[in-house]
């Protein structure tokens, strides 16, 4: 880190904290971008499955840079693993995750309200759905799944999920 800053620890310390501050503020950093994104594709309206695919698609620019160069989910990624031993990098995960959870819920319950769902349809279960799958396209894209096979797999989740 003190190479790609040009800042020499002592430095990054006095400006970031510790190691576990620094870590705690990319974390909460990440969820906002990620959280951005897909809030902003949720809000461009259109179908059900056209939003969902917004949304995937946004998560699918997170965990591919430019080049498609493989960069994952920090969350997925990282994040879970020093979750059990951190009780803070827990809650912000769980916060994370109940967030996500939420969004898609909502958009759910409004897809049912709409008629784009039964009235029988459970948002709770179906937001659970769509956020595995987006944990999923995180996952296989570190496995080395392509950002197009990934795409493919999301319309497939999207056709499950909107039936």
């Amino acid at each position: 880190m003190s190479a790609a800053t040009g800042m020499n620890r002592p430095s990054l310390r006095a400006a970031f904290g510790d190691k576990h501050e620094i870590y705690i503020r990319a974390l909460s950093d990440y969820w906002e971008l990620k959280f951005a994104m897909m809030r902003k594709a949720f809000e461009r309206g259109g179908t059900l499955s056209e939003t969902l695919m917004r949304v995937y698609d946004a998560a699918l620019s997170i965990y591919f840079s430019g080049d498609d160069q493989v960069r994952g989910c920090f969350v997925v990624g990282t994040a879970i693993t020093e979750a059990p031993g951190d009780p803070e990098i827990q809650a912000i995960v769980a916060k994370g995750f109940q967030a996500l959870d939420a969004d898609f819920e909502a958009r759910f319950k409004q897809a049912r309200v709409a008629g784009e769902l039964e009235q029988s349809a459970d948002p709770k279960a179906l937001a659970l759905l769509a956020s595995a799958t987006m944990h999923t396209l995180a996952i296989r894209a570190r496995a080395g799944s392509s950002r197009n096979e990934l795409r493919k797999l999301a319309h497939k989740a999207v056709s499950v999920i909107c039936s």
